[in-house]
């Protein structure tokens, strides 16, 4: 199954672009063009399996763009992403964290607390037309956190990761030890500031993204924002504004727990609940539209063409692409790839400081470390 998802290999210490090559392949531009349009968005929620109700939305929104009234859409998509992106943050905590910074520092207790702690989470096994965010707050206070939400997220906004610090050395729940076990192996990384995507606000930014999508074969495997590579993530939120501190690996942790909490408040427009994030889509011409959601890994976009109509037949999908937040952040020559050119390969603290990197980034494909850097480093962690 990876061979179809494809991988992320990592050389810690090569020049890029040799230290992280992706074997990602460009499915939905190679599966999509013929199929009946009705079809696109159940079609892409299964090849992307892992994300797939955030690409279900994303097809809906762009082929309602390219011909309204064609596919029917959610009927609140803040309300949908909402509660897809809580979980996908709750499952990555859970089941991901625990195995992938599961170093020798973390008691060997945690997997098993995180998993019944999953077990408890009201989002799981909900039906989608209850609203579980009462009990998601409760559940939070007293399983995850120890303490009230909206007091654990107005500190996060006030000192960043000087909370996170404070917070998981006097806490004793599951995550804060794990979060506290990790501090070690932070990386700096000096160009998020820099590097953010954030075209949500812009249409015609957007329009010249649809462009190079539409007129450059490559650009989905190898993206780039106005000249230069880019990162996105639960960090580069359009209601954010500027990062207001130095970001490192591990604070990037406390980020996405910062907005499984910031979901789980109530609604409040730009500042929490179905509020929080933002989705939109645009006409790009005859038949063609290009659709964005932000989901839990960052920022999510799709782009169609459709068949001219005929009489009798069903719509069908002359081009589609689809450009993830895997392919921005894991980039040959993005910021991950700056980062691990950096590292020094005798470093004993060099598998816990790649394993928070890929926590921190959070890749939707299995990694595999360059076994050539040491014994213990040709382990590939594969997301659940």
């Amino acid at each position: 199954m990876s061979d179809l998802a494809g991988a992320l290999r990592l050389a810690p210490g090569r020049a890029m672009p040799h230290g992280l090559i992706s074997s990602r392949r460009a499915w939905a531009a190679r599966m999509a063009p013929g199929q009946p349009a009705q079809q696109l968005p159940g079609l892409l929620a299964g090849l992307y399996s892992l994300c797939g109700e955030s690409h279900r939305m994303a097809s809906r929104l762009a082929l309602q763009a390219a011909d309204p009234g064609l596919v029917p859409g959610p009927v609140d998509v803040a309300a949908a992403l909402q509660r897809e992106t809580a979980l996908e943050h709750v499952r990555r905590m859970a089941l991901d964290w625990p195995r992938l910074l599961g170093l020798p520092a973390v008691e060997s207790t945690i997997p098993e607390q995180a998993i019944a702690c999953l077990r408890a989470c009201p989002l799981i096994g909900v039906p989608v037309d209850v609203a579980p965010w009462s009990a998601m707050r409760q559940w939070l206070q007293e399983d995850v956190l120890q303490m009230a939400p909206a007091t654990w997220l107005r500190a996060w906004q006030a000192c960043g990761a000087d909370w996170l610090d404070d917070w998981s050395r006097r806490h004793t729940a599951w995550l804060p030890r794990l979060i506290q076990a990790v501090r070690a192996a932070d990386l700096s990384l000096p160009g998020v500031g820099e590097q953010i995507l954030r075209p949500q606000a812009h249409p015609a930014q957007w329009r010249a993204l649809g462009h190079a999508l539409s007129e450059h074969e490559a650009f989905t495997r190898h993206p780039s924002w106005e000249g230069q590579t880019a990162c996105t993530g639960t960090w580069s939120r359009r209601h954010l504004g500027e990062p207001a501190q130095p970001w490192t690996t591990w604070s990037l942790l406390g980020s996405r727990l910062a907005e499984l909490v910031r979901l789980c408040l109530p609604d409040a427009s730009g500042e929490a609940g179905k509020g929080w994030l933002t989705w939109g889509a645009l006409n790009l011409g005859p038949r063609q539209g290009l659709a964005w959601v932000e989901m839990a890994r960052g920022l999510l976009v799709h782009q169609v063409a459709l068949q001219a109509p005929l009489d009798g037949e069903p719509v069908r999908v002359l081009s589609c692409q689809v450009l993830a937040p895997t392919e921005w952040n894991f980039h040959p020559q993005g910021l991950v790839a700056q980062v691990m050119a950096s590292l020094p390969v005798q470093s004993t603290e060099l598998t816990a400081q790649l394993h928070l990197l890929m926590a921190a980034f959070d890749p939707c494909v299995p990694f595999h470390i360059d076994a050539r850097i040491g014994h213990d480093n040709g382990m590939e962690t594969t997301h659940a």
